[in-house]
């Protein structure tokens, strides 16, 4: 029998944890863009020397939703307050499950009255089409995926080009674009500029833990604007970056980009189960990491921890909000940066080197992740007390960085053990080869760890600690 839903697919695997640790969906793919328009590490060198270009048409997906309730079903589907949300705002939105566990998180702009755009993984764009589906809200949507990973000389087309300009000479790079001073576009606003005599929509956004401008139009307008970007880019120094270091911004300035979404169980959770297909993210994803538990609820992880505390308000209605009100008043755990021991990490690529001897699993550079979710298994005294998320390499900080959560007792400048490699030589996922485990120290370090965004860029929302 064919499983044509999540739930299906889950009554016949059984332990959802032993599917997704074993999955067969192969590396994670940051699609179109090129690897590397020079090399990684000078185009991470950039964005705190000079000014890079993100290029971010590609790797995520879209949601927009109009109508009389689009606002109300977005505030239903968030933990923030809408009490002075309005049209040319946005903010990062953080669903839940009804269980009270993240779905996921993304940029919601408010666009207009009665129209909102959603920029985020799939997970929580489908979490958000299953309302505007199976609910009575009274609107309409344009879903946009993501590009495909490997488009196999197919034409790849989006509804929206999507850029980024950020570090210490974006501003004079975006000014020389619009031609003039640039308005002054407070932070999460969006505002416009002048890109060749058009009118562009902008958002005043932080990447790479630097201030600069998101920028976005329609797709079909894509090389022109990219053009003009280099072009009054070049006399400030700016870098183009590459799909292999894009996603190592985050380790210096701290958002954890994808815990598994919590929707495996429940009762409640169960018709969304059966509305999600079986191929989809969630069937499909995979789980990685030296953290094994049986339990699938282990992994998954509350607002708080991934330091969304600070929005969580209690003024509204919203799905989860019950379930989280009883989990708030638990000891929750914290978001911080794991700081990796030079000589452990030297010690996992001289096994590379050691003919007949078992090696230790892949540390890869700039990122290190080899599946959808990680969750390394981080000790003190035997004990587990907390999961490296997203690791990686900053080669402007000459170390290698994960970012996790901790329980509460845990404090920074705490020396732990992170458990690296997964148990018996390794699950039966394709990014795994056969290693042997070791064991790595790791320094609790701040969120985030690059002192340029914790102490100079304050208003960053990546910066916000429970």
């Amino acid at each position: 029998m064919n499983q044509h839903s999540l739930e299906q697919l889950l009554r016949t695997v059984g332990n959802p944890v032993k599917m997704l640790r074993n999955s067969q969906l192969g590396a994670y793919v940051y699609p179109v863009v090129p690897s590397e328009f020079s090399n990684w590490r000078d185009e991470q060198r950039a964005w705190r020397d000079s000014a890079v270009l993100f290029d971010q048409s590609h790797h995520m997906a879209e949601m927009t939703v109009k109508g009389p309730d689009a606002l109300k079903l977005m505030s239903y589907l968030t933990i923030n307050s809408f009490a002075n949300f309005a049209p040319g705002k946005a903010k990062q939105m953080v669903p839940l499950s009804y269980d009270g566990y993240v779905i996921g998180d993304g940029i919601l702009f408010y666009l207009a009255e009665n129209e909102l755009l959603f920029v985020g993984r799939a997970p929580t764009v489908n979490w958000l089409e299953f309302h505007c589906q199976s609910g009575d809200w009274k609107v309409e949507y344009i879903r946009d995926d993501r590009s495909p990973s490997h488009p196999r000389g197919k034409a790849v087309a989006r509804r929206h080009y999507r850029f980024q300009v950020q570090g210490p000479n974006a501003w004079q790079v975006l000014e020389k674009l619009n031609g003039a001073k640039l308005p002054d576009i407070k932070f999460f606003t969006l505002g416009e500029i002048n890109i060749k005599g058009r009118k562009v929509r902008a958002l005043r956004h932080g990447m790479a833990g630097a201030p600069g401008l998101e920028i976005w139009g329609p797709y079909a307008q894509y090389d022109e604007v990219r053009e003009a970007i280099l072009e009054a880019g070049r006399q400030f120094g700016l870098v183009q970056v590459g799909s292999r270091a894009y996603a190592s911004n985050t380790l210096e300035s701290g958002w954890i980009p994808s815990p598994l979404p919590a929707v495996y169980t429940g009762e409640r959770m169960r018709k969304y189960r059966e509305w999600l297909p079986a191929a989809g993210y969630e069937g499909t994803g995979s789980i990685g990491g030296s953290f094994v538990s049986d339990n699938i609820e282990d992994y998954y992880l509350t607002p708080h921890a991934l330091g969304y505390g600070p929005f969580v308000k209690f003024d509204h209605d919203f799905a989860g909000r019950e379930a989280l009100e009883r989990l708030a008043k638990e000891p929750q755990r914290k978001k911080v940066t794991f700081a990796w021991n030079g000589e452990d990490m030297a010690k996992i690529y001289a096994s590379l080197f050691r003919p007949g001897e078992e090696c230790c699993k892949f540390f890869d550079l700039p990122i290190a992740n080899y599946a959808s979710a990680s969750y390394d298994a981080v000790l003190m005294g035997g004990k587990v007390v907390g999961y490296s998320m997203f690791g990686g390499y900053s080669f402007n900080e000459r170390t290698a960085l994960s970012l996790g959560v901790v329980d509460p007792n845990i404090e920074i400048g705490d020396v732990l053990t992170l458990l690296w490699g997964e148990e018996s030589g390794g699950t039966g996922k394709t990014t795994v080869e056969r290693h042997k485990q070791i064991e790595v120290r790791v320094k609790v370090s701040p969120v985030p760890y690059a002192r340029d965004a914790r102490e100079g860029y304050h208003e960053g929302w990546r910066t916000r600690q429970s």
